[in-house]
């Protein structure tokens, strides 16, 4: 799994997630009310982990600054 959280007013939200439960490689995209979005990665488990990884590295800033902004329209 490969996940990014922001801390927000002392806890902890996650934005996006990247993992292969339920048996499949697929990204869970949060908004501010917990609600998550799945969607299924067409690739190998470890093309996933790569692919996670460099994303979240690449855009983490702008997963960040969108999830906060349906905080603060």
């Amino acid at each position: 799994m490969v996940q990014l959280e922001i801390e927000y007013q002392g806890t902890w939200k996650e934005v996006i997630r990247y993992d292969t439960s339920h048996g499949f490689a697929h990204v869970d995209r949060y908004n501010n009310r917990n609600e998550q979005k799945k969607e299924s990665l067409d690739m190998t488990f470890q093309e996933a982990l790569t692919f996670a990884d460099a994303d979240i590295n690449e855009n983490w800033e702008k997963y960040k600054n969108s999830f906060l902004k349906e905080l603060y329209p």
